[in-house]
């Protein structure tokens, strides 16, 4: 699935809807570029939970929970990891199992170590814009794409203005 987002409430309605689909289980991994939105594509998931704050890029912390309505939400970000091995350290195992859902920025840096993705969700800079392309890689990523690709395409055919 390819998705255009013209600007950051595009990103974000897009996040929400990702979300509401993800329904707080399993893994999506986000790459692409510093800058690319992987942090806004995970402030519009979180919002679809009800989380309202501000959401910063774990980049320090490398994870940030959410305890949103009973539902555990993480948002990894993996950039400054120096070793995949650096995972189990931080309680790693914990985090990335199938009660919770994982949003993970950077995922090749945990590479040999991180559990297979459900949904991979690669981000690019596309004009004033960002350019989404999802790919399932579980059972569950494929029943998430097909119900993603129909709720967006429900949304551009029932919406005139561009998002």
């Amino acid at each position: 699935m390819q998705v255009s987002l013209p600007n950051e409430s595009a990103h974000i309605a897009f996040g929400e809807m990702l979300g509401r689909v993800l329904k707080g289980r399993g893994r999506v991994y986000l790459e692409g570029d510093l800058g690319a939105g992987k942090t806004t594509l995970a402030r519009g998931v979180l919002r679809a939970y009800g989380y309202q704050g501000a959401v910063k890029s774990p980049t320090y912390t490398l994870i940030e929970p959410y305890e949103l309505n009973d539902q555990r939400l993480y948002h990894l970000d993996l950039y400054r990891l120096g070793d995949p091995e650096e995972l189990e350290f931080i309680g790693g195992r914990d985090v990335l199992d199938d009660d919770a859902l994982c949003l993970v920025e950077w995922p090749s840096r945990g590479e040999g170590w991180l559990p297979e993705a459900d949904l991979r969700l690669h981000l690019a800079v596309a004009d004033a814009g960002r350019m989404a392309r999802l790919s399932a890689e579980t059972p569950r990523g494929q029943q998430w794409l097909s119900a993603l690709e129909n709720a967006w395409q429900q949304r551009v055919t029932h919406h005139s203005e561009p998002l």
